[in-house]
């Protein structure tokens, strides 16, 4: 996904993609991704718009927290982009609220499905099983 692309190209971490398409009316995916300060957040997201609005001609139907910096939203419709700074994401916890979500990680640029059932622990070690992922094509 291009959002995905975009926020890793501005050193986005913890690239995740949740497709919650059978779960909400609302929107199908959430783009989910940390940065380190209320810049890089802020920096994150500006990157987001500016490529898909060059590269697809789209503009976000809404947006909130840029100015704060913590964690900004940025509505697609089709897709929600949530930037965090790890604190905000770690309390929020998108990932686990919507587990059941078939999830894709983005690691050094490739994208890689994980089982729903799969949550990130840490940067080292995942809760549960060992990681049924496989490369997404």
């Amino acid at each position: 996904m291009a959002a995905a692309e975009a926020a890793s190209g501005k050193k986005a971490e913890r690239v995740v993609i949740l497709d919650v398409s059978s779960q909400l009316v609302i929107t199908d995916f959430f783009v989910i991704c940390s940065g380190n300060s209320d810049r890089q957040v802020r920096s994150i997201a500006e990157e987001v718009q500016q490529q898909l609005s060059e590269d697809h001609g789209i503009k976000p139907f809404r947006r909130e927290g840029e100015r704060e910096g913590q964690w900004v939203l940025l509505d697609y419709v089709d897709f929600v982009l949530h930037v965090f700074q790890p604190e905000d994401r770690d309390y929020y916890d998108l990932e686990r609220l919507w587990a059941d979500a078939e999830r894709t990680e983005i690691h050094e640029g490739r994208a890689v499905v994980v089982a729903p059932h799969m949550t990130r622990r840490d940067e080292k070690g995942w809760e549960g099983d060992e990681p049924a992922a496989a490369e997404a094509t």
